[in-house]
């Protein structure tokens, strides 16, 4: 029965994010979801009256003399992403193995 209930949550939460991501697409239309850069910086041009200024350029960017394409972005970004997947599935992974070598002493 135990099973049985953890079925059902995982159906219940993985419904639940799906009606997170999807509905503000149905509920809003028409409206603009910008970035955080952008939200960022609007807001730091209301508090201080003047435009925002970076206070340096990435390391990349000045190392190519612009800006990098938006699919090479994508990429370092998904990488970086499937790096840190990868780290956390292997701890969960070593986390659940330690749960089975600790009952199999006892």
């Amino acid at each position: 029965m135990k099973q049985q209930s953890h079925k059902v949550l995982v159906v219940a939460l993985l419904a639940a994010a799906l009606l997170i991501s999807l509905l503000p697409l149905f509920l809003l239309r028409g409206a603009e979801f910008g970035g955080s850069d952008d939200a960022g910086s609007q807001m730091v041009a209301e508090v201080t009256g003047r435009e925002y200024e970076p206070w340096f350029t990435p390391v990349l960017e000045s190392a190519l003399g612009g800006e990098l394409p938006g699919e090479v972005e994508s990429l370092m970004f998904c990488v970086q992403t499937g790096i840190g997947v990868g780290v956390i599935a292997f701890v969960l992974g070593r986390w659940v193995e330690r749960k089975k070598w600790m009952d199999k002493k006892e």
